[in-house]
């Protein structure tokens, strides 16, 4: 069965940058060809979908209060799909998972989730 595995994870000030990437647990499995999306979730809340990408990267979209700032993106050569994320504010402390599917109304495929911790 395959599983996602999510990096890139930490600890950091506001104002700074992260990249989260997150790959097939099996490698000869690209995930490039699926709808992928990122969700953040803080205990006590809702989990939050913030970003979505589509196979092959045609199209991206974002929840409003990071668009600007948060960027998915496809890695054809690492066939993984990253999250750039820049000018970190506390508001995003969260931990991060990204999610697949064959397309965009249902993730079927997980990840374990990456912290981030963002300092003021």
């Amino acid at each position: 069965q395959v599983e996602l595995v999510e990096s890139g994870g930490g600890s950091v000030q506001a104002g700074e940058s992260l990249r989260l990437s997150c790959a097939a647990s099996r490698h000869i499995y690209s995930i490039t060809r699926l709808c992928v999306a990122w969700f953040r979730q803080v205990p006590g809340k809702e989990r939050e979908r913030v970003a979505v990408i589509t196979p092959s990267g045609d199209a991206t979209y974002y929840v409003d209060s990071v668009k600007g700032r948060f960027t998915a993106y496809q890695d054809n050569v690492e066939h993984t799909v990253s999250l750039q994320i820049d000018t970190l504010t506390p508001e995003d402390t969260a931990i991060y998972y990204c999610a697949a599917g064959l397309n965009c109304e249902r993730f079927t495929i997980w990840g374990q989730g990456t912290q981030v911790t963002v300092s003021s």
